[in-house]
């Protein structure tokens, strides 16, 4: 059992060594430890610190993202919506001038047909009065006081229609 136990003389020198060590650590190392402790424990919290602050600013820049973005999004929106609407106005701008012209167009053809209608119609009685006129100058220069001479001046009459 000597093995197990020690000595008095050893526990004596033993601690004597630890509480020399023990002041030696307290008196030069103990302070500049706790300092550097603090040190490290201040820069941590001051990183957090830092960390929060960044986090609240890139949530607020995201919000602020996200509000321009929406705002793109509407004036976007917008100009789709005026683009369609002029787009829309040209066209039926467009139909209704075409409609006019057509219209415009149709009255004019109609005018040149009445006008040529009425030539038409001014030349057939232009022609009906010289025909009328050429009748009524062979009649007269005719005697139709018997049968005969009134059948000769038809059959003539009807050959000068098929002459001309």
């Amino acid at each position: 059992m000597d093995l197990i136990t020690p000595g008095s003389g050893l526990i004596f020198w033993q601690l004597f060594g630890f509480l020399g060590l023990l002041f030696i650590l307290i008196k030069f190392a103990w302070k500049p430890m706790l300092a550097a402790l603090e040190e490290r424990e201040s820069s941590i919290e001051n990183a957090l610190k830092s960390a929060e602050i960044a986090r609240n600013e890139m949530a607020n820049l995201k919000a602020e993202n996200e509000k321009l973005l929406a705002e793109a999004r509407l004036e976007r929106d917008n100009i789709l919506k005026k683009a369609q609407e002029a787009s829309n106005k040209m066209i039926e701008e467009a139909k209704t001038e075409a409609q006019k012209q057509g219209a415009q167009l149709i009255e004019n053809a109609k005018a040149v047909i009445e006008t040529e209608k009425k030539a038409a119609l001014a030349d057939v009685k232009n022609q009906v009065a010289a025909l009328t006129l050429e009748v009524t100058e062979k009649l007269l220069k005719k005697n139709l006081s018997d049968d005969a001479s009134q059948k000769a001046l038809v059959d003539e009459f009807v050959k000068d229609l098929k002459l001309n």
